[in-house]
């Protein structure tokens, strides 16, 4: 495939520095960048790779201003990442209608019972279980199972080796990458008098709302009772737990190693960083920003605040206090030094009283 740069600029409702004429087959960081290749410049701290690239278009935003000379040819636009974005969906696409595949593998098992939509692709040795429900486009990629009355939405892909439980709802246009399992029981327990545990059955369901992408190796565990539920446009990275009738709001972004424990409702649109913990039974504020590493054991109320530190506190408190921390070494010699001197002037003192008394 090969464009020109007004073609781009046409398609990005961008303006041109350079020659228009300038052809691209492909994409590339800026760093990589070749001739032929095209690339974008979003981050001010990958500026000087503009002025060493080869790439010969690169997408920039409209008041960019160099500072030295360049040989690519500009694309400016309103936002660089976006339009880059946009590029990269529609290369995706192309790549993607090339080796697109449908039908049922032989190797493949599903059950009588099952309805299986138009266009759906099925690969070898899957399992789709009695009462199945997969919807039009779907994608089911080789070794994924799907339980028993499992109900799949339009367009939806599930790459290898995913597991969905029996009676998950899974919405329209939902990716979940490679050995995620949705569905898995929640952690019930109960202790007994003699110091074992009784398990709790997880008698409810999953439900996975439409737009929602979930990474490799992450687990969505099915309600005690009631839905676990992940609503529309969230974003869930790799190796990500999420317990028993846990509410992700809409257009949420979780980063990889979180863990959110039983029961809480995070707030649409908040976005917790990686390796973050957050305890169960909580509401989490529209917005709510948690910074990576944060444990996070009380409601937060207040909406679009950000948090970091362990336990969690705003972040500008925690910012001072980590300034602070940073100087805690020489704040112990200070008060060492104090304390001895302290010491020396409390000896003096003494001396001169019982000295006076005499």
């Amino acid at each position: 495939m090969q464009f020109t740069a007004t073609q781009i600029s046409q398609f990005l409702n961008g303006s041109i520095d350079g020659n228009p004429d300038v052809a691209v087959t492909e994409l590339s960081k800026i760093e990589d960048g070749k001739e032929g290749s095209l690339s974008f410049l979003s981050n001010p701290k990958y500026e000087n790779f503009l002025y060493s690239t080869k790439a010969s278009v690169v997408i920039v935003s409209k008041d960019f201003a160099p500072t030295q000379s360049y040989t690519s040819t500009l694309i400016r636009v309103e936002n660089p990442y976006s339009a880059f974005t946009i590029l990269l969906d529609k290369y995706n696409e192309a790549i993607n209608a090339q080796t697109i595949k449908s039908g049922i593998d032989q190797l493949a098992f599903v059950h009588p019972t099952a309805k299986i939509g138009n266009n759906v692709f099925i690969d070898a040795f899957a399992y789709v279980a009695e009462n199945v429900e997969i919807a039009d486009g779907c994608k089911i990629n080789a070794q994924t199972f799907i339980g028993a009355n499992s109900k799949i939405g339009k367009n939806s892909t599930f790459f290898p080796g995913v597991k969905i439980y029996h009676n998950s709802i899974i919405g329209s246009s939902v990716v979940i990458h490679a050995n995620t399992v949705i569905g898995s029981d929640g952690f019930g327990f109960a202790p007994q008098k003699d110091g074992t545990y009784n398990k709790i059955p997880q008698i409810g369901n999953v439900i996975i709302e439409d737009d929602v992408e979930i990474g490799a190796n992450t687990t969505v565990d099915r309600a005690t009772m009631g839905s676990t539920i992940v609503k529309k446009g969230a974003k869930i990275d790799n190796l990500i737990q999420i317990a028993h009738n846990v509410e992700i709001g809409e257009n949420t972004v979780l980063a990889a190693q979180s863990g959110i424990s039983g029961s809480t409702k995070i707030g649409p649109n908040s976005v917790i960083g990686g390796q973050v913990g957050i305890a169960g039974h909580l509401t989490l504020a529209k917005g709510t920003q948690i910074g990576a590493q944060a444990g996070i054991n009380f409601n937060i109320t207040e909406e679009n605040k950000q948090w970091h530190g362990s336990p969690a506190q705003p972040i500008r408190n925690w910012m001072r206090a980590s300034v602070i921390f940073k100087h805690l070494p020489d704040v112990e010699k200070r008060i060492n030094k104090l304390e001895e001197e302290l010491k020396k002037l409390t000896a003096e003192l003494e001396k001169n009283t019982i000295h006076n008394e005499r």
